[in-house]
């Protein structure tokens, strides 16, 4: 069982990117294959990226056998369907009695039914040896990792992540080393970088951070482009991990033997019910007990899209089946039931209006209340759930929910959706939140744990 919770990532943020990489090097016993360092040339990543490729198919009749009997059960229900089609007329002539507006679609249905399998296909359908394999094998050999070290878990995210920041790669990258590579910073050169930087939305803040920083390395040496884009890369990955300093638990995991409690809030729209699905389909493949409480008992049918997900995920879901219904009674009802089942990881679905702040407050302060009494010794996270697309937009709405909900981390969502995924870069500098997970997709494999440097690999990688 693979844990995204306790990725192995042997790099630390502070360390150059070559460092580590010598740490594994000593290790390894195959010269050919020896994880790559600073000198290293594109065909020595590509051997890297071959031996990872090949114990990646190795492991896969022991940890992927059961996956890949699916596709042969789906082709043979495939073929059976011809035939059923030998039934229609029975139900035609039915449906021809009742007018067209009364018949009831099935259409809902059936993406009900499709959901969890295209998201499992996805995972389980065969690695191609492609660009996109090679990119994702060198982010992780540019961490310190072997390659007989590898999942292909980790290599399907990493693909993912590439895929769903194209567009705003394709809005960075070109136009930054064409600035960045001609020495020190002259006034047009600083106006060509602000421009860029603010129509990825990464704020006025962060903008003026980075441009200051790189101005004075470049006043110091001169850089080539290659060089130039690295050190970019080491000033977006100071800024995204800044706010971990302060934070206790930096890995974010769930801890065995307690009962951990994410409170999870954002405006309706954000994806914040999704997220929780995700969450605890995240959880459930990494091996963690979950409950899910539907607390967020005002809005309409959000209790039922919480159930459809537990569904889904094979996840116990804590409601009330009531309108209007005490939110934090459903908490407490939660946390019952997390405990009698030794559960490790409580998601709580809470409010997302912020039409009364006031009123958000108290509820969001009833609810820690309970959590205090009920659950005194819980590890407790309260989580925002951030649309991307928002862009500025979501950042103040972000400061709002900050001020009531006392946020100790962001879920940032619909990054394949924008061109402006510097908006992480905002989040972090303007909010002082750290990033916990991104998504960059509908499916539900496209959550997972933020890392500062796969992120900035594939927001400036070309």
């Amino acid at each position: 069982m693979f844990n995204w919770f306790r990725r192995k990532i042997n790099k630390t943020d502070a360390e150059p990117v070559s460092e580590p990489t010598e740490q594994v090097t000593e290790t390894e016993t195959e010269t050919e294959t020896e994880t790559p360092t600073q000198e290293t040339t594109q065909e020595d990543y590509l051997a890297w990226a071959k031996t990872a490729y090949k114990n990646i198919q190795q492991n896969k009749p022991s940890t992927e056998t059961p996956p890949e009997s699916p596709p042969e059960d789906v082709t043979a229900d495939v073929e059976p369907e011809p035939q059923e089609v030998a039934e229609p007329p029975s139900t035609e002539t039915e449906a021809e009695k009742v007018p067209a507006w009364m018949q009831k679609s099935n259409r809902l249905e059936a993406l009900k039914e499709t959901a969890m399998e295209k998201a499992t296909v996805e995972d389980t359908t065969p690695l191609t040896f492609d660009e996109e394999f090679v990119w994702s094998a060198k982010v992780l050999a540019a961490q310190g990792r072997a390659p007989d070290d590898v999942s292909q878990e980790e290599i399907n995210w990493l693909k993912r992540l590439r895929q769903g920041l194209g567009k705003s790669r394709r809005g960075l990258v070109n136009q930054l080393k064409s600035i960045v590579g001609q020495g020190p910073l002259n006034e047009d050169a600083v106006m060509e970088i602000e421009a860029i930087l603010l129509q990825a939305d990464t704020g006025i803040e962060a903008t003026d951070y980075i441009i200051s920083t790189l101005q004075n390395k470049l006043l110091e040496e001169a850089l080539p482009p290659e060089q130039a884009l690295e050190y970019l890369k080491s000033i977006l990955r100071e800024i995204l991990d800044r706010p971990l300093k302060k934070v206790i638990n930096p890995g974010f995991a769930p801890e065995k033997g307690v009962l951990n409690v994410w409170l999870l809030t954002g405006v309706n729209g954000a994806g914040k019910t999704t997220t929780i699905g995700k969450l605890s389909h995240l959880a459930q493949q990494s091996g963690y007990n979950c409950i899910i409480a539907a607390a967020d008992t005002f809005r309409a049918a959000a209790v039922q899209q919480v159930q459809v997900w537990g569904e889904r995920t094979n996840t116990t879901v804590i409601a009330n089946p009531g309108k209007n219904t005490d939110p934090a009674a459903v908490v407490f009802d939660g946390i019952s039931a997390a405990q009698a089942r030794h559960a490790d990881l409580l998601l709580v679905d809470t409010a997302g209006r912020l039409q009364n702040k006031k009123n958000l407050m108290a509820e969001l302060a009833k609810i820690r209340r309970i959590i205090d009494k009920k659950a005194d010794n819980a590890q407790v996270e309260s989580l925002l759930v951030l649309d991307a697309t928002l862009g500025q937009n979501g950042l103040r709405q972000a400061k709002v929910f900050s001020e009531a909900a006392n946020l100790s981390g962001v879920v940032l969502t619909k990054l394949d959706g924008t061109a402006k995924g510097g908006v992480a870069l905002a989040v972090a500098q303007q909010l002082d939140l750290p990033i916990r997970f991104i998504g960059v997709g509908e499916g539900i494999e496209d959550l997972r744990p933020f890392s500062s440097y796969e992120f900035v690999e594939a927001l400036l990688n070309e």
